[in-house]
């Protein structure tokens, strides 16, 4: 007899203790939605109390989950969320961006990089990156009042990928936009200064435009950085051969 009343007892306290717990668990849910409720969108601008970072990791390890399972929408879902609660969670920021680069959702990626580039103090690899792909996208959809300025950020942190110097350049000048062209190997020989090629791709750029005589400054600068070279020399001859006719 006394056993079942013990038993009756225990019962009672476990009924009791899941109601607290079913309780306790809503109420963190309706918590952690209320809070995503009042900070609404992404590009709010918000300050300490409203930042929860606390809840912002928290959805954040939920979307690292999801996207190493490849479940890319779910883990979009739980990064908007992570960057909702704390709107300076810049890994955040930079892993999204990156599922949306990834599935090719350029305008999507595009301000997320921004945001990312905006909140970073000193250089890093992710930095150079966010950077270049900023630059790169905005090229590709012939924003370039926008991109010329990411790219020249570009050259700064990345002085020897003389590689996107010529891309760069060559997307502007085969677009029509010579001026950017030269912007950029102007930028080039000022992180490289002894890459003759910088030079000579600035004159042949130059002499397109009509400006030969400051085309032969750069096919001579260019002789200098490599006196042995025969192609420069012949080319500095001939321009002022040119210019003197």
């Amino acid at each position: 007899m006394k056993f079942g009343k013990i038993l009756k007892v225990f019962t009672y306290i476990c009924i009791a203790q899941l109601i607290v717990l079913g309780e306790t668990s809503h109420a963190q849910d309706g918590a952690n939605s209320n809070v995503l409720d009042r900070f609404g969108g992404l590009g709010i601008e918000r300050s300490a109390p409203t930042i929860d970072r606390e809840l912002a990791q928290k959805m954040f390890r939920r979307g690292n989950t999801y996207n190493n399972l490849q479940r890319y929408e779910e883990a979009i879902e739980e990064y908007r969320k992570a960057i909702s609660a704390d709107p300076n969670f810049s890994e955040a920021i930079r892993t999204l961006a990156n599922i949306y680069y990834f599935l090719e959702r350029f305008e999507e990626a595009k301000p997320l990089l921004a945001r990312f580039i905006e909140s970073q103090a000193s250089t890093s690899a992710s930095l150079i990156a966010a950077v270049s792909t900023l630059g790169e996208l905005e090229r590709q959809s012939g924003n370039f009042e926008v991109s010329i300025g990411y790219d020249l950020q570009a050259i700064k942190l990345d002085p020897q990928n003389d590689s996107q110097i010529h891309i760069m350049a060559n997307t502007y000048n085969n677009s029509g936009d010579a001026e950017k062209a030269i912007q950029i190997y102007l930028a080039g020989i000022e992180v490289m200064p002894t890459n003759a090629f910088f030079d000579r791709n600035l004159g042949r750029i130059l002499e397109q435009q009509g400006q030969v005589e400051k085309a032969l400054v750069a096919y001579e600068s260019a002789l200098e950085k490599e006196p042995e070279s025969e192609f420069y020399k012949t080319l500095v001859d001939d321009t002022r051969q040119r210019l003197q006719r």
